[in-house]
């Protein structure tokens, strides 16, 4: 049986301009992410994977190639189109956090579907949601009360809230601990399983990208491996 996809990229490439030096951050980067997948994209260091993160993200447009989102061609889409996209099917997890330090968790739960344009959330939804993440305890609190383990967990409340599509993790684990890594990965995991939520998640460590169903290995702004598509879960994000 054909699993849907929800996230394609056809030979995608980023030219950066450094004063009059190119710098090809993507060349040619092709890769389908199956409906309820969960990928991990590993490699080095300027390896390029960042880079495409972003571009997924609509954070900023490549140089050429095509890049579909959950039937949207973002690739070719106006800026106006891609924001769209990004604000309705598109949740982030950074490393650093980037909660506001200012708000409760309740209020970055709520800015986050304000900008989505959802309105204000009832405090069920903001329980339920927090609830996942086995923290609706600490809807009070403020992030810097918290420890780095539950910011984390407070960041993936936020991206998931909205019921994005497809979930992108920019090295989710960076800044966690060995049990705090284990505890946002297991999370991950179960968000993808119970779920279906679709994860695309950039990490350079291979324990952390062995929780995927599969691994996308980059290297020099390339693909250097595909590993083998495991069976997912589809019918979340939609």
């Amino acid at each position: 049986m054909t699993t849907a996809l929800i996230l394609r990229t056809l030979d995608l490439r980023m030219v950066y301009h450094v004063g009059k030096v190119e710098v090809d951050a993507l060349r040619g980067v092709s890769i389908d992410v199956a409906r309820g997948e969960f990928v991990a994209i590993v490699g080095p260091s300027g390896c390029g994977k960042s880079t495409l993160l972003h571009l997924l993200g609509g954070l900023a447009r490549p140089s050429s190639g095509e890049i579909l989102v959950d039937g949207v061609l973002v690739s070719a889409a106006a800026d106006a189109e891609r924001t769209r996209v990004r604000r309705e099917k598109i949740g982030f997890v950074f490393q650093r956090f980037n909660l506001l330090p200012t708000l409760t968790v309740r209020g970055n739960l709520e800015i986050a579907l304000q900008i989505q344009g959802d309105g204000v959330p009832t405090r069920e939804r903001l329980v339920e949601t927090l609830e996942m993440v086995g923290l609706s305890h600490k809807l009070n609190m403020k992030p810097l009360d918290l420890s780095a383990g539950e910011q984390q967990r407070i960041a993936i409340a936020r991206a998931i809230i909205g019921k994005p599509a497809i979930v992108l993790a920019d090295e989710p684990t960076g800044n966690l601990d060995s049990v705090n890594s284990d505890m946002v990965l297991a999370l991950f995991r179960e968000l993808n399983g119970k779920l279906g939520q679709t994860i695309l998640m950039i990490t350079h460590n291979p324990e952390a990208a062995a929780v995927a169903h599969r691994t996308i290995e980059m290297r020099d702004g390339r693909v250097a491996s595909h590993g083998v598509m495991q069976s997912v879960v589809t019918g979340a994000g939609t």
